[in-house]
């Protein structure tokens, strides 16, 4: 029976398997992926991370594991198939909760308390030069990768909330941004979209939709098709940020604690979630900002709020 099961080995379950093991808790961490670092892994550069300025995302995770192993955090890289609890009785007539977690490989493992730091992954175009441009001008996250684009061309693509924020953050920061959407009107919230209507730099291509991205080595320019006319466009940009969705990685936890109606595991700054035992760290949180930094705040404030639970 471990004191603490950490799912997850990105920034948030790293941070908590710091913690805990200052604190020498009896815990291991779960990855599903022999490299830790989650999300970060695919970051080309950090620029926001105090004490870490213009750091690589691989080298980021790569200093957040080795503080890891120096502190002797046992890492098992397995995939969880199950999560069950329990209450385990105690002597004085009350409960204490047993998480049951079970993975892929046939291994069982038990704990009083479990800390969810499976992250969240970002939706996909699903369009040629994507993938391979990752880092190199594609972006998931204007805040975290807006400020390389200082004076450049960019183009957002998207119709929600975030995607019309992202256009408005940007118009602060580059020269020209395009905003592309598949429909001709938004999801977002009508002041957003009016609000961005006032950015002289920000121009609206609307029912069109990204074909392809193109460039040697970094983003240089995109294909979009006018979705009314099937006339394709070839927009010179120097970057292109995504924001057509995020997915939480909750199903796991779904039947244990609340979420709310972005699949987000409902949890304050305690960590603490609906479910006694349960916390939720990192992207996998409700939360309004989800950076690194916010991931590593999250795992140290479940693993303090886990502290007061295991006594």
């Amino acid at each position: 029976m471990y004191d603490m099961i950490i799912a997850g080995s990105g920034p948030a379950g790293m941070a908590a398997a710091i913690y805990a093991a200052r604190a020498e808790l009896n815990f291991i961490v779960i990855e599903r992926s022999t490299v830790s670092g989650g999300q970060v892994q695919s970051t080309y550069e950090v620029d926001n991370y105090p004490g870490n300025p213009g750091v690589s995302g691989p080298d980021l995770s790569q200093k957040m594991r080795a503080h890891c192993e120096k502190l002797g955090v046992e890492f098992k890289t397995e995939e969880i198939r199950s999560i069950e609890k329990t209450d385990s009785p105690n002597t004085d007539g009350s409960a204490s909760p047993c998480f049951t977690v079970k993975t892929w490989d046939g291994n069982e493992y038990t704990s009083k308390t479990l800390i969810a730091a499976t992250g969240a992954s970002h939706s996909n175009l699903g369009v040629p030069g994507e993938e391979e441009l990752q880092g190199m001008g594609v972006s998931y996250c204007a805040t975290c990768d807006g400020a390389f684009f200082k004076n450049k061309v960019c183009a957002v693509v998207g119709g929600g909330d975030v995607a019309v924020e992202d256009a408005i953050y940007l118009s602060k920061i580059c020269s020209k941004v395009y905003l592309i959407h598949r429909r001709d009107e938004f999801r977002a919230a009508g002041t957003l979209v009016t609000e961005a209507r006032t950015k002289e730099n920000i121009e609206f291509v609307l029912s069109s939709v990204v074909n392809e991205i193109r460039g040697d080595n970094k983003v240089d320019r995109i294909l979009v098709e006018s979705r009314k006319t099937g006339e394709k466009t070839e927009l010179p940009v120097d970057g292109i940020f995504i924001a057509v969705g995020i997915k939480p990685e909750t199903e796991l936890f779904q039947k244990l604690a609340d979420t709310n109606e972005g699949g987000y595991l409902i949890a304050d700054e305690t960590c603490e979630t609906s479910c006694p035992g349960l916390f939720a760290a990192g992207d996998i949180r409700s939360k309004q900002l989800r950076q690194i930094i916010t991931a590593a705040a999250d795992g140290a404030n479940a693993v303090t709020s886990a502290l007061r639970l295991l006594g």
